[in-house]
């Protein structure tokens, strides 16, 4: 079982990589809709003002109605050591899948058969991506007679991969209908269920994060469950895509993050900072105050949730559940909001346009940061919770810090130097890879880690995922940690 957690967690970082490209859509149609206002307001309808406008918006649909391919790409380089043979056999794969599932689709007036990208949609993408891994990893390094080994190797990847997914095409073409209408009841149950099944996701949610679950969790929701269709007659699936796309009644997935993200968790930081002992206060402060930045202004709450996860578990279900009121408070408020990248104040300013009732947002968070600031209090309080500076004898080694970047490339240096010591060395690592938050570490040994070191030097929380399998969240630096590290020990950089 753990095993299968470790291949799921892979799988959840991978998705992080097309992910990544949301806010580029975002902003572009953001910027769109800024020119085209200023257009209308300086009295230049139809001129180049309202073109540029359009040209925008019409690139950052672009990006959507291009989001399964970007996924198929995406978890296919993210799982094959951002191989871009890889990368090229998804998309050859891709077309191919999508192709056969499409033959049956009506033909334009002037008769010429055309490829859409979007018939099984991103979750067609993300299997592709799969497959092709699978298949890089497996034929990677194939050799051929000498007059063939051209088309060995790497090269061998999109030719195995194209002959692989017309079977998988083939088996699409009967099934997707019926996985489709799947999908579809299972997105009408959830929002059938109002406020309980909004409550429900949003537990979810963060219940999966120690798990490294969350992404998948979240990507059927925001990629998948229903349709629209753009002016320009794209077709976008799931909450965050169709928000994007301009769909109103999108966003009821996303709205409930805000007032979390925004308000609530900075809360409970003052209030751990002022439940700590008097001694270490000035420790916690500065450790959490940076993650409390980082989520009010970015949406990312990890290095805050890993400071007390482990040291307070019923705190953070607590949050959890704290999480789905939030987002059963929004729906019922009917407030639709959305995010390119997560729910904070950057998203919240960038994509208020495209909102519904989003004003709601502010006073709900400020009223669930009172809550969370009381919970907190009284809660870690009446039952001596162990949250940062209040362990005997307590510092950075015990009880982690928060990395979150803002160090000097001469500091990250000296950071991946001593994290690869903690990890045991050059010859104790299998494998090194990242996401937005966590550094993600097979080792040959797991004997030789030294997680308090790893404490010491920042990381939030050590995860045992697997025989083997670690994760330290080290924060929004993780990636670049990674990258320092794999060029200590002469490994080509994901």
């Amino acid at each position: 079982m753990k095993a299968l957690f470790g291949k799921l967690q892979q799988v959840g970082k991978a998705l992080m990589l097309p992910v990544a490209v949301l806010p580029a859509a975002a902003i572009l149609m953001s910027l769109g809709v800024l020119v085209n206002t200023v257009a209308v307001k300086m009295s230049m309808e139809g001129s180049w003002l309202n073109h540029v406008g359009d040209t925008m918006i019409t690139g950052g649909n672009g990006i959507l109605g291009f989001l399964p391919i970007l996924f198929a790409v995406g978890v296919a380089v993210g799982l094959s050591g951002s191989s871009g043979a890889a990368g090229l056999a998804a998309v050859a794969g891709y077309l191919v899948l999508n192709s056969i599932v499409g033959m049956d689709a009506p033909k334009p007036d002037n008769g010429e058969w055309q490829v859409k990208l979007d018939q099984t949609g991103v979750l067609g993408g993300i299997i592709t991506g799969l497959v092709t891994a699978w298949l890089y990893r497996k034929y990677h390094d194939v050799r051929f007679p000498e007059w063939l080994q051209f088309f060995g190797g790497k090269r061998f990847v999109p030719i195995i991969t194209s002959f692989v997914m017309f079977f998988v095409g083939i088996l699409f073409y009967f099934i997707w209908p019926t996985v489709e209408g799947w999908i579809e009841t299972a997105g009408n149950g959830v929002i059938g269920a109002g406020a309980a099944g909004l409550f429900g996701f949003g537990m979810l949610n963060r219940l999966l994060i120690p798990l490294g679950l969350h992404h998948i969790f979240n990507s059927v929701a925001w990629f998948q469950l229903g349709k629209f269709q753009t002016p320009e007659g794209e077709v976008v699936t799931g909450d965050l895509s169709r928000f994007l796309a301009g769909d109103p009644s999108a966003g009821i997935f996303m709205a409930g993050f805000f007032p979390i993200m925004m308000f609530a968790l900075p809360a409970a930081c003052l209030a751990m900072v002022h439940e700590a002992k008097p001694s270490q206060r000035p420790m916690v402060a500065g450790v959490l105050g940076s993650a409390v930045l980082t989520s009010f202004m970015t949406g990312i709450t990890e290095p805050i949730e890993f400071s007390f996860m482990f040291l307070a578990p019923a705190l953070y279900l607590i949050h959890a559940v704290l999480t789905g009121t939030s987002m059963a408070l929004t729906y019922l408020l009917d407030v639709k909001h959305g995010f390119g990248f997560s729910a904070g104040l950057i998203d919240y300013l960038v994509n208020f346009h495209l909102s519904t009732n989003a004003w709601w947002i502010i006073p709900v968070g400020l009223g669930y940061g009172v809550i969370y600031y009381g919970v907190f209090r009284f809660a870690i309080r009446k039952f001596n919770l162990p949250t940062p500076g209040r362990i005997e004898e307590t510092d950075s080694t015990e009880t982690g810090g928060v990395a979150n970047g803002g160090k000097n490339p001469d500091e990250l240096d000296r950071l991946a130097h001593e994290v690869l010591k903690a990890i045991g060395g050059e010859e104790n690592i299998e494998e090194l890879d990242a996401c937005i938050t966590r550094l993600r570490i097979t080792l040959k040994d797991e004997e030789k880690l030294d997680k308090p070191l790893l404490k010491k030097l920042g990381a939030a929380g050590v995860i045992r995922v697997g025989p083997r399998y670690y994760q330290a969240v080290f924060g929004t630096q993780s990636e670049l940690l990674r990258d320092r590290i794999l060029r200590l020990i002469g490994r080509e950089s994901a």
